[in-house]
């Protein structure tokens, strides 16, 4: 116990000085107060893109491909997610289905499927540009079974004719129906028509042709990175109130 003699307008100092610490205690616990964190956003995610060219950014330096981008966009956000660019120029669907299983080895949370834009330009069967992404999708869900699932949809050039056209333009949110997945309904929206935003060749965006990608993928990834959380990995436990 501590005895004290000395007063002050009749208040013991050594009560005095326990007063003052109580009350500063209190409002440093105020202004200390952390603020909240991002919905859902406890736990940092992978974000995995497969994707062909215009993933991996054929022709732009890969920091002003529209993958690096988004990854700014997160980081501007003050959050942790990683994105991992698996775009390799050149592949079709069935380039992806051959690595997919590779790729399944590190964890995803959110799966951004960019792929058949190549099949298309080589005239590829659009019921076998289905099946191969379906397939990647199916791969995806076993070893990733709360994985957030992202399609972006492409559209071909006239000339290949409509039917062709039309049959694989509908693959793309016909997979986002059947995979409960995100569509990004056409991922060159505002950019493939510009000239000032493609590369001589017309096929790839150039740097300013990539902002205008990454805003659009942007508008369907945000929301998910609020409001999904990131899922169990493999063996790992489902979370409270999951089955």
């Amino acid at each position: 116990m501590v005895h004290s003699r000395t007063y002050r307008d009749g208040v013991p100092l050594t009560i005095g000085v326990w007063l003052v610490l109580l009350l500063c205690g209190a409002s440093l616990g105020r202004a200390q107060t952390p603020a909240p964190n991002p919905p859902n956003h406890m736990k940092s995610k992978t974000i995995v893109i497969m994707g062909d060219s215009l993933a991996a950014g054929f022709g732009v330096e890969p920091d002003e491909a529209f993958p690096a981008l988004l990854q700014k966009k997160i980081a501007d956000a003050g959050w942790k997610d990683t994105v991992v660019n698996a775009g390799v120029s050149g592949d079709a669907s069935a380039d992806g289905l051959g690595r997919i299983d590779w790729l399944l080895r590190r964890r995803v949370d959110v799966f951004i499927l960019e792929l058949g834009g190549n099949d298309g330009l080589r005239g590829i069967p659009a019921s076998e540009t289905r099946t191969n992404l379906q397939a990647i999708l199916d791969r995806v869900k076993a070893k990733y079974p709360r994985a957030q699932l992202v399609v972006a949809g492409m559209l071909m050039p006239v000339n290949l004719g409509a039917d062709y056209r039309e049959a694989f333009r509908k693959i793309f949110p016909e997979l986002a129906a059947q995979n409960r997945a995100a569509l990004v309904p056409f991922l060159l929206e505002g950019v493939a028509a510009k000239t000032e935003l493609m590369q001589p060749d017309r096929i790839h965006p150039n740097a300013a042709g990539h902002r205008l990608v990454a805003e659009t993928v942007w508008r369907i990834l945000e929301p998910l990175l609020r409001q999904t959380p990131g899922p169990a990995a493999p063996g790992e436990p489902a979370a409270r109130g999951e089955k």
